[in-house]
């Protein structure tokens, strides 16, 4: 049996927003699910950081052409979907120094620094859970107290129910 989580104070990453916005089939279904709940508002207002709003703009736009979103439909994606619904958040200036130094002391390298980026706005923003599909690269923020769960363990703690279609 799986834990119950609790969605209140959730952080969504790109790789749970992705497949919540854009149908990949079954794939998509635990994602789809989590956003027909933050529509129907059982979860609140959930956060996400701006560089995931961008991400999932550049990702979107250049998908194979089956998925692939256009500029226009991107924007009105986000804007309805996420800018509407979510908290987007951002590093606060006055720990951006901060952030760099404990990246050169961790040695983090290359694109993680996206990823150590991502973690340190989830936990600026007072995030309780963080979604992901990846949450191997985020195993820092449990160090920190903040649960990391992936799509399915979300929406399974959601209880029973069809997942949602886009």
């Amino acid at each position: 049996m799986v834990a119950r989580v609790v969605l209140k104070g959730a952080f969504f990453d790109t790789s749970v927003i992705l497949p919540g916005l854009i149908d990949f089939g079954a794939r998509s279904a635990a994602a789809q699910r989590l956003f027909d709940a933050v529509a129907s508002g059982r979860l609140g207002r959930p956060r996400t950081a701006w560089h995931c709003c961008l991400e999932f703009y550049s990702v979107a736009t250049r998908l194979p052409q089956e998925f692939r979103l256009t500029s226009k439909d991107a924007v009105a994606l986000l804007d309805a979907e996420v800018l509407e619904r979510f908290e987007v958040a951002d590093l606060p200036a006055g720990q951006r120094r901060t952030f760099f130094a404990a990246c050169g002391r961790e040695g983090v390298l290359g694109g993680r620094l996206y990823d150590s980026h991502i973690a340190a706005v989830a936990r600026s923003s007072g995030a309780r859970v963080a979604v992901t599909d990846n949450p191997r690269d985020f195993t820092n923020l449990e160090r920190q107290g903040i649960r990391v769960v992936t799509a399915a363990e979300a929406a399974q703690s959601l209880g029973r129910g069809r997942p949602g279609r886009r």
